[in-house]
């Protein structure tokens, strides 16, 4: 088993990239979900709502993020610094503190999406403690956890049952594995990387529940029956859900590595274990 896809989101909800190397900090892979769009009442905003967000690209500059929409029209957006206003905010069940990116930021989105929105971003300040019994760990804007893997065997496999193929960036995970069977990662426990500068260990702590956004074409936010209505015939929990991929959760002695962010790089081709 390796790694055979690396991807990280800098812009919760918007277009994601590929990479071949995935840097971790405490939060999840660093440039990942790092920023996110809210509404006038501080609520996130994701594709859920606004299916156009994934016609907006957001690439990590030196100073910040750029977002660009299809027509090649672009801003440049600062990281916002201490002296940025603070803003409460609601992550699911989560309210954290974060750094408004600004009033141009807010307008040239907002302009884009034809909906009143504001970009913020994680500042030092930023503390989102993951769910018991693993609250002395963090993570960003994601969803549930700091990362997701999917097997590369287990899109193959859905791709098997359809009439036309869908990419990975529809179920929008950090890490992809091959060389294991479909669906093997519902059993997994732990993860292991073996990386150049040595193991990184991770708690297998949830399978991910499939929201409406599989259903979304990744460039342009139409919304189509599939993959999920061939999903649900044989991916449907028994709570109702429909399950693709496994969320993961460094351990504690994975998360000690993180003062250097550079014992803790991810790269192509890392062999992986599980047990």
């Amino acid at each position: 088993m390796e790694i055979s896809a690396l991807y990280h989101f800098p812009v919760k909800s918007l277009q994601g990239h590929k990479c071949k190397a995935l840097s971790l900090d405490r939060f999840g892979a660093v440039n990942d979900r790092r920023w996110m769009l809210i509404d006038t009442d501080n609520q996130f905003v994701t594709q859920r709502r606004l299916r156009t967000m994934a016609q907006l690209k957001a690439t990590v500059t030196r100073e910040g993020v750029r977002l660009e929409n299809p027509e090649g029209e672009h801003i440049e957006v600062r990281q916002p610094n201490v002296d940025a206003k603070l803003r409460s905010v609601r992550v699911w069940h989560d309210e954290v503190t974060a750094r408004d990116a600004g009033d141009d930021a807010a307008h040239w989105l907002s302009e884009q999406l034809q909906s009143a929105v504001r970009l913020v971003a994680m500042g030092e300040e930023f503390n989102r403690p993951l769910q018991t019994p693993r609250a002395d760990r963090q993570v960003g804007f994601a969803d549930a956890a700091p990362l997701l893997v999917i097997s590369q065997a287990s899109l193959d496999d859905l791709n098997s049952r359809l009439a036309e193929p869908v990419s990975m960036l529809r179920f929008r995970p950090n890490l992809v594995v091959s060389g294991c069977g479909p669906f093997a990662e519902d059993t997994w426990k732990t993860l292991t990387i073996h990386t150049h500068d040595g193991s990184l260990v991770f708690d297998c702590t949830h399978p991910c529940a499939r929201c409406a956004i599989p259903g979304l074409h990744p460039f342009t936010g139409r919304a189509q029956k599939e993959p999920l209505r061939t999903l649900a015939s044989y991916r449907r929990g028994e709570d109702g859900q429909i399950y693709f991929g496994m969320n993961l959760t460094p351990t504690a002695a994975t998360s000690a590595l993180f003062g250097d962010p550079n014992s803790v790089t991810i790269h192509l081709s890392d062999r992986v274990e599980f047990s």
